[in-house]
């Protein structure tokens, strides 16, 4: 008698997320809020520039320590679904750091262009850097989102490099025909894009052509 196949259950989403130092973190907390509330399994990595961006841009501190860091993140969001783990900015044994072990799905949000740059040449000098280049020599979904204007020749070079590699380069430019009425509304729109690349569902906002 021939065997049944196994059920098939829908795969829990890994994803890392890691925060630069470019102004805009509001779209990588309200990212990762997404995510855990989504109940995905998340890597975190903060670069140190990111942890003052943070506290200029918001009301978050964070401590120092990873696990000091994911209790503030869980007391700050106020959600226990999902699962958070903070990497050290230089903790090589991180299963980020190796492509057998990293989630097959990255985002730098929000991405300054001197991080940009770095992945572009495959630097790898500390672990968001690292990480970047295990998702593309693994040719896995790595979306970086820049905020910086004006964008200059050596900025778009870059992108474009990445780009030809498979990166998708997803500024933060919010688009106004869903008529938003608040910040959240401006940040929920990039959010949005970032969760339907990654394949996690939201209700952030309806697609072009879908009603509310």
């Amino acid at each position: 008698m021939k065997e049944s196949a196994p059920e098939q259950t829908p795969q829990t989403p890994r994803v890392t997320v890691a925060f630069t130092g470019a102004s805009g973190v509001q779209y990588g907390l309200r990212l990762l809020l997404c995510l855990l509330s989504a109940n995905a399994e998340v890597f975190v990595v903060f670069s140190k520039a990111a942890r003052v961006v943070i506290g200029t841009e918001t009301d978050l501190k964070l401590p120092p320590g990873t696990g000091e860091t994911e209790k503030a993140l869980r007391d700050y969001f106020g959600v226990s679904t999902g699962t958070l783990t903070v990497c050290g900015l230089e903790q090589w044994t991180s299963p980020i750091a190796s492509g057998s072990g990293a989630p097959h799905q990255m985002v730098v949000c929000p991405c300054s262009t001197g991080t940009l740059s770095a992945i572009a040449t495959g630097a790898s000098n500390n672990l968001i850097e690292r990480a970047a280049d295990v998702a593309i020599k693994e040719q896995r979904k790595l979306i970086l989102v820049p905020r910086e204007a004006p964008f200059s020749a050596i900025h778009l070079e870059n992108m474009l490099k990445l780009a030809r590699l498979g990166v998708s380069i997803t500024p933060a430019n919010p688009g106004f025909y869903n008529k938003p009425q608040s910040i959240n509304d401006l940040v929920d729109f990039i959010v949005a894009r970032i969760l339907d690349q990654l394949g996690v569902a939201q209700t952030l906002m309806p697609r072009w052509g879908e009603k509310e």
